[in-house]
Order: C-alpha cells, then structure tokens, then sequence
C-alpha cells in the first residue's frame, strides 16, 4: 500500500533517543501486523483506577496505531479485541466494553473514512448484543468500498470455534457434493477461516509481557515472528511499533529451510 510521504516525515519526526523511523526498511514492512491489546486492566490498577479506564486507553493506543500503520503503508492491521473466553469477565466490564465497542466505532468513523481504511471483522458478530452488532455492521457497510489499508478487529472471536466453525463447513460442502473429501487440503481449510481474504500475519505483538497466543489466529500465525514487549498496551505507541518492526526485519525467516549462509 502507498503511503503520503509529507505526512509520515510529519507523523514520525519527534522521535525517542533509542529509536527512529530511519532505523527500518520501509520496503520490507510487513504486510500484516496483528496486535494482541493485553494490559489494559493492570494498567488501571496500577493507577489506581478502575479497570474501565484502562479499557479507554487502550482504544486511544489502539487509535495511535492504526495511524501509524496508515502512515507507514502497511497492508493490513488486526487486533485482538474481545475473545469467545472474555465473556467469563463480570458481567459490568464485558456491558463496559460492548458499549465502548459501539460509541468507539462511531467515534472512529470519520478517521477511517478519512484515511480509506477498510473495516473487517474476524469474529462471530451475530452473538454480540443489538446495538454493538447494529453499530459494526453500519461500519462494515461504510467502508466496504474503501482501498486503503485493511482493519481487521477480532471480536468474539478464538481460534479453536474459528477451526471447528471451518470443519462443519467442509463437511457441509463435502456432504453437499460443492468439495471431493479428496481435495480437503490446507487451502481449503484456510478458504473456510475468518481470515480468507487476508494475508496470514507476518509480525504479532503482544504487549504486557505474556508469553501466550491466547486462543488467537492459531493456524494464520503459523509462521509469524513474534514480538513481546513489557510495555502494557495503554502505553504502546507508534514508536513501541517501529521498535517492533526493526525487531521483526533483522530476523532470519527461514520457515523450515534454510539460508544460504547456513
């Protein structure tokens, strides 16, 4: 994706003693960039506040990437929101974050338009409540249309029901004569995931330090490089991401092989 090259040297001038923006190769960024948000809760209660607070800063973080990613032209950013697991948490923080989910992505929406990012969700949206399933898919239908980079936000979303979701489809497709029991291969199975359409992610950062993927994108990040930072995700910003990627880009991604210097 290209970028606006005035507004990056804009976005990016001030920068950190440790850290530039001249310390990556904008050529090889890579093309999706998925972020598990971990940390907002004991970000707040190590202030003192509630955990709804950090929940709120976490969305202001997320914002700051998002702009980022748009800057620098990466393809497509996704973020892990909400798991099929958190609707264990108290019944007021889970109706804290489907209201936030809502009034966020009407906040939000001038910023995508603005931008041409285009909205996907990875997730079973149908079970979520009225208002926050009406909201997504007015943003769904707003951005459809839009070029630029792909937001893919995972809500009510875990890997295990996204695996067992595209089984039941294979067997529904295999039953119905659409696919030959023959041809059932990792294409097909990746055919039939949440992330069809999507390159599988090339980076994932997980901030708050765990060392976990959480039930998150387990057969895409098959071959992701990972980065994990200490840094809870309220106070991840744009420069968290350039450390992340300088990480990623002086790698050996070798995906089973090896290099000619081996």
């Amino acid at each position: 994706m290209q970028y606006d090259e005035t507004k990056f040297a804009e976005y990016f001038a001030e920068h950190p003693e440790d850290i530039s923006i001249d310390d990556i190769d904008m050529a090889r960024l890579p093309r999706h960039i998925s972020c598990i948000m971990d940390g907002n809760g004991r970000w707040a209660t190590s202030r003192g506040m509630n955990r709804g607070e950090g929940h709120k800063a976490g969305i202001v973080a997320l914002r700051e990437i998002i702009t980022a990613c748009v800057r620098m032209g990466v393809d497509v950013l996704s973020a892990y929101a909400f798991s099929t697991e958190n609707w264990n948490r108290p019944q007021s923080e889970v109706n804290l974050l489907m209201h936030l989910f809502a009034k966020t992505f009407i906040d939000e929406l001038p910023l995508l338009k603005r931008e041409n990012v285009r909205v996907e969700f990875l997730g079973d949206i149908s079970a979520l409540p009225q208002k926050t399933r009406e909201v997504f898919e007015y943003g769904l239908a707003e951005t459809k249309d839009h070029t630029g980079m792909i937001l893919a936000l995972a809500v009510n979303y875990g890997a295990r029901a996204e695996l067992a979701r595209a089984a039941r489809l294979i067997v529904q497709d295999v039953q119905s004569g659409k696919l030959m029991a023959e041809k059932v291969d990792e294409k097909a199975v990746a055919a039939r995931l949440y992330t069809s359409d999507l390159p599988d992610p090339e980076l994932v950062i997980r901030t708050s330090g765990e060392m976990r993927v959480s039930n998150y994108l387990l057969w895409q990040i098959a071959y992701s490089e990972f980065y994990v930072t200490d840094t809870y995700w309220p106070d991840f910003d744009r420069w968290g991401l350039v450390r992340a990627i300088a990480s990623f880009q002086a790698r050996d991604r070798r995906f089973g092989g090896l290099t000619d210097s081996k």
